[in-house]
């Protein structure tokens, strides 16, 4: 029996700009698993969607290409690369996203009205998105991946805090991605999904990823700061140092449940991104590189459960309907 390749430590996971690409392999991997999820969880029925990530995953594209009305929020405090990330964050002004100084959307979209002697005008981009969709049902369950539900369509940006959602309205979005870690950005992380509980309608559904405190432990380990792990199992919230100087929040599956719980969100599933570790994907696409798909139904077809293990937590939860 051949010797195994050594198991990557979960630490080198962080993949910081420069390093090398000794695990491409996985995160070409783990792209392509989170676009699965996305279009298993993605809801039927045309249906307006907030995107968090901030164009630094492929979450808003792939909902407007699936004809859904796609609000995405381009976070200029959220900027830096992060693991495995498929592109850089946007910045004002960088990719023709216009920055004013007002950063209200239209009332067409839900939006607050702009105060008094504000600009009412939107940070926007791209071909004008498909009409708002009227009366939009709330949506429940998992849907499986399904054709397009509408004409592809660009989505529809917004310069903005992407843990302050104060330019919408309460009960306004179907449904909110907050994919690529970003509400672990956010260290105040209460605050954040308090907001998205509150844009999102009496029925609808998030999906966010954030790290994992396994991820967070094996950071601390590698800068040996040993009496801060020793802190971990009686810590409420675990605040990690990254090697670039950014800080992040890490979470057990038991505190990111009871964090959505105290927002008024009923939690539906909690896993792990990816249960294949990444030295078994590394191998088996460097032996097989068409094995790509048979890896991402494997992990697709994985129970879900509430492990903690793995590098980033994967949830859905709904907003209850009273």
């Amino acid at each position: 029996m051949p010797a195994r390749p050594p198991e990557p430590s979960i630490a080198n996971l962080r993949d910081a700009p420069g390093d090398d690409e000794s695990l491409a392999l996985y995160w070409r991997f783990y792209w392509a698993v989170a676009a699965a999820q996305l279009a298993r969880w993605l809801p039927r029925r045309p249906a307006r969607v907030l995107d968090l990530a901030g164009g630094t995953a492929r979450s808003g594209a792939q909902a407007a290409a699936a004809g859904h009305d796609v609000i995405e929020v381009l976070d200029p405090h959220l900027g830096r690369r992060r693991p495995g990330d498929p592109t850089r964050a946007s910045r004002p002004g960088g990719n023709g996203v216009l920055a004013t100084k007002s950063h209200i959307l239209p009332a067409e979209f839900g939006a607050a009205a702009p105060r008094p002697g504000e600009n009412g005008s939107a940070a926007r981009t791209g071909a004008a998105g498909p009409a708002p969709v009227p009366g939009t049902a709330p949506f429940r369950g998992t849907a499986p991946a399904a054709a397009p539900v509408a004409a592809p369509a660009a989505a529809r940006r917004v310069i903005a805090d992407s843990g302050a959602l104060g330019f919408l309205t309460d009960a306004c979005v179907d449904a909110v991605v907050a994919e690529n870690r970003v509400l672990s950005h956010h260290l105040v992380t209460e605050a954040a999904v308090a907001e998205i509980a509150r844009v999102l309608k009496p029925g609808g559904r998030v999906l966010l990823s954030v790290d994992s405190l396994t991820l967070g432990m094996a950071l601390l380990a590698e800068q040996n700061c040993w009496a801060h792990l020793s802190d971990v199992p009686s810590a409420e919230v675990l605040l990690v140092p990254w090697p670039d100087g950014t800080i992040t929040r890490c979470f057990w599956a038991d505190q990111l449940r009871e964090l959505l719980t105290d927002a008024g969100l009923e939690v539906e599933w909690i896993r792990p991104r990816t249960a294949l570790s990444p030295s078994t994907v590394e191998h088996v696409l460097a032996t097989s590189p068409r094995a790509l798909p048979r890896l991402v139904r494997t992990e697709l077809s994985a129970p879900l459960n509430d492990d903690s293990l793995g590098v980033h937590l994967l949830a859905s939860a709904r907003r209850r309907d009273h």
